[in-house]
């Protein structure tokens, strides 16, 4: 006569059929992972509190945390900054000929992230605006190169409709790329939508002091109004032809 097992069921009998492996191991129950996990989410969370603090806000709580602590995290920031002062040396945005395309950022970009403005030659409201930002990230963010080259001097043919195009190089190859700006918010596209991009693709980091230093006034910049719109860019393959 044969006798049905549950194999749910947490008895002797059924500790003995596991040993054996008759019945199949118990479910390992959830609960005990998801509180650890938990419990090790909030230590991290503690002990990190201060990683995204710039130097004044550090000293602003002085009299809440540990000397010791503080001061631990002020080096590190004064370590950081040191290291940005001795990368920054770009600070501007520079203008490409074709013949020097290889030099100024396919050879570069073995050295640093490199990012390539193809613009438009016409009137196209987002190739203006992303001309007054890259000129704003450049001055930010001295450690990235900022390059802008027009579309069609720079590819032969270039459709108009797809500038403006961003190109990101490193380490010799392309690693993102936009055609137009509509992946953002189009013509208005902010520096805190790009400096987003630049933190996906690594390029900056979450801890990097300059994110928390955005200027109120590259929003005063962007034009009051926007005269025209740009049409909208076609899906086609063979535009990069």
């Amino acid at each position: 006569m044969q006798v049905e097992v549950n194999p749910n069921e947490d008895t002797e009998w059924n500790d003995i059929l596991r040993k054996h492996g008759i019945i199949p191991e118990k479910p390992q129950d959830p609960e005990p992972l998801i509180q650890e996990a938990l419990v090790e989410a909030e230590r991290k969370a503690y002990e990190n509190r201060l990683e995204d603090k710039d130097l004044d806000e550090l000293d602003a709580l002085e009299d809440e945390e540990d000397e010791a602590f503080l001061e631990h995290y002020r080096q590190k920031r004064f370590a950081e900054l040191s290291i940005l002062q001795q990368t920054s040396v770009h600070n501007q945005v520079y203008p490409l000929q074709k013949v020097d395309y290889g030099r100024e950022v396919t050879e570069a970009s073995n050295n640093c992230f490199v990012l390539v403005h193809l613009s438009s030659s016409s009137a196209n409201v987002e190739s203006q605006r992303l001309t007054e930002l890259w000129r704003q990230l450049a001055a930010k963010f001295g450690d990235i190169k900022f390059c802008e080259i027009r579309g069609n001097m720079c590819i032969e043919g270039y459709p108009e409709r797809n500038t403006p195009t961003i190109l990101v190089y490193r380490n010799g190859e392309i690693v993102r790329q936009l055609v137009t700006l509509r992946e953002l918010k189009g013509p208005r596209t902010t520096v805190e939508d790009l400096e987003k991009m630049l933190l996906e693709l690594g390029a900056v980091k979450e801890s990097d002091v300059r994110l928390k230093k955005r200027s109120d006034s590259s929003e005063d910049e962007r034009p009051s109004k926007i005269k025209s719109s740009k049409p909208t860019v076609e899906d086609d393959d063979d535009d990069w032809d």
